[in-house]
Parts: C-alpha cells; structure tokens; sequence
C-alpha cells in the first residue's frame, strides 16, 4: 500500500494476491526511492538474526566451547558434501552486512589462527582438462586471467582494452555455460537483449570449440549409458536423459554436462582432506581441518609452524590428483574467518 499506492512507485511484477515486494522488484525500485532499500536492508537483518545471529550460540557445544556441524556424504547427486545441524556452508559471503557473521568465527585461542585454502576456478579447470580445448589449456598453463580472454575474444578486442563491463559478461558465461546457461538466463542477468546475449553465447562457443565438442559427446554418452562419471569413477544416473518430457530432459542434459565438472571437483577436495588428515596424524600435528565449504578447506593453525603447515596443505592440495592444468590454491589467514590477509 505505501508503495504502490502512497509513493506511486510503478509495478514490476504481480503475484495472486497483489504487486510482488520479492528482492528483484524491491531492487530495482531502490533507484526510485531510498524506502525500497530500506526494505531489502531490513528483510536481510532479520535472516541474519533468525538464522545465524539467535542460533548458533545455542548450538555451542558445553564441553568444547564450539559450534559442530554435520557433513553429509550421500545428499548431493554430484558427490558434494554437504552441511546440516547446523549448516555451516552457507555462512553469507556476498553483502557486507552478511558476510560480518564471518567476523563472530575466530580462531580457538590467542596463539591461533584460522587458514582458508581455497581452489581457484576448479571447475573451469577441470573443463579444460576434459574438454581438451586448447584456447582454455593455454590459458590456465599459462596462469592467464581466463575471464579477461574470453572478454577479449567474444567481443574481439585485444586483453589489454578490456574493460570492466566486458570482464564481467565473460565471467558470466564461463561460469554458466556449463550450466546450461541460455540466452534468455544471460540477457536477464545482464539486463541486455536476448539477441545479445545469443550473440554472446554463440561466439563464446566459436572461440571454444574443444567445449563445444565436450558438451555434445557428454550427452550423446549419457543418452547411450544413462549415467555420467566423474574423475575417479562416481556415477549419476539419469533416467529422464531419453524421456518424453522435454523439459526433464533438457535439465537432464545440463546434469550430464556439469555432473563430471562438479562432481570431479568433490573427488579432488575429497582426496586432498583425506591426505592432509593423514599428514596431521602422522606427524601429530595441532592444527586441526574444521571445515570443508565446497571448494574452500577451513584449519585452525597454531602460530609455531604455521608457514610449514601452509605449505604442506598447499602442496597436498594442488598436487593430489594429475590435471592437464596446474591447479592452484588461494591462501588467507587471520584471527576470523572475515579478516583474513592473503598469503603469497
């Protein structure tokens, strides 16, 4: 009523019972007027209470003085872990406001601290390694920044005149288009034209064929043997891959592209835990493995030995399973989980 009818501000979208207020429209109403910011900035601190602020220090365990998770290895049809009890995974990140829950997350003593080891563009990486692409090869081998290729090769400028709205397209399409990303998706996204976005994709595509080739083979594959594998030989099966129905089928196909992408990820991070715990053990080290966020591996480190427990982790983790890439470990360190420097 305030909206709409008070401060007249235009209606985006309706729903059964009236104009929607869902984040997209409340969004794009913030540049009419500051109210609607107000809203999504209230809406977000009252899921910030309720989910993390009100809940987790009644989930502290008495006796170790800690919250405890419970990882889940049979959920997620990609072989992802996954978090519950309570979901420590989806601890906010994006917004500013959200990610200051991370800031509550600090190391367990004053000699301590805590170390995030973090792949970079696994998946990408591991796209390149099974599609064979030379163009992708070349530009991980190399250590080239990928979505800065792309840019300069669908909008046919030279790496050094990309800008930053170029940079940011190609970042979009090198992360989707193994989700399937449409035209429609890509022109939502980026509010331009579902011919532009086609335009995008297309040449996306001519620029990387070995992609291409590796996305047609993986359904044909899929549609032949009902499943798809990752790295180290986990299956998803997918009944509706040869189905009637379009639309289960089209979704189908998605999962047969990204599954061996996403998956294989789980199998290298998977791996790679299990080695390092077998390195604490052995050499019955303090530092402990606290938590795994998909990609992301979470230690709480002692300052005595630090630089040499990073290096091993590192090492373990880059090294744990052959690519046709290098694969590479972002590293950070800080008394909380929001404060961290990088580590070079």
């Amino acid at each position: 009523e305030i909206l709409f009818d008070k401060l007249k501000l235009p209606v985006i979208k309706r729903t059964k019972t009236g104009p929607s207020t869902d984040e997209e429209v409340l969004t794009a109403l913030a540049a009419s007027h500051k109210l609607p910011a107000m809203l999504l900035d209230y809406r977000q601190m009252v899921k910030l209470k309720f989910t993390y602020i009100d809940v987790l220090p009644e989930l502290i365990d008495h006796k170790t003085e800690r919250v405890h998770t419970s990882f889940n290895q049979a959920v997620t049809e990609t072989g992802r872990l996954s978090s519950s009890n309570p979901n420590l995974q989806n601890i906010p990140i994006k917004t500013e406001l959200g990610s200051s829950i991370r800031k509550a997350i600090i190391a367990f003593s004053s000699d301590s601290y805590l170390l995030s080891c973090d792949y970079s563009q696994m998946e990408l990486r591991i796209l390149a390694h099974f599609s064979k692409d030379e163009t992708l090869l070349a530009a991980f081998k190399h250590n080239k920044d990928i979505h800065r290729i792309t840019a300069s090769l669908i909008f046919g400028v030279k790496e050094e005149a990309v800008d930053n709205s170029m940079r940011e397209v190609a970042k979009r399409i090198n992360f989707g288009i193994v989700y399937g990303l449409s035209a429609y998706g890509l022109s939502h996204d980026l509010k331009i034209k579902q011919e532009e976005a086609q335009g995008f994709i297309d040449a996306y595509f001519l620029r990387y064929p070995g992609v291409k080739d590796y996305i047609e083979k993986q359904i044909k594959r899929a549609e032949e043997d009902g499943f798809v594998t990752t790295m180290l030989g986990r299956r998803r099966y997918l009944p509706e891959i040869n189905g009637k129905n379009q639309a289960m089928r089209s979704f189908a196909q998605r999962q047969a592209v990204n599954t061996p992408l996403q998956g294989s990820s789980s199998d290298l991070i998977k791996l790679a835990m299990v080695h390092i715990d077998r390195e604490i053990l052995k050499n019955n080290l303090k530092a402990k493995m606290i938590l795994q966020i998909h990609d992301e591996l979470l230690f709480d480190v002692p300052a005595k030995g630090k630089h040499e427990f990073i290096a091993m982790v590192k090492d373990k983790m880059e090294n744990v399973l052959k690519l046709d890439v290098p694969v590479r470990v972002d590293v950070k360190i800080g008394r909380n989980w929001l404060q961290m420097e990088e580590v070079k």
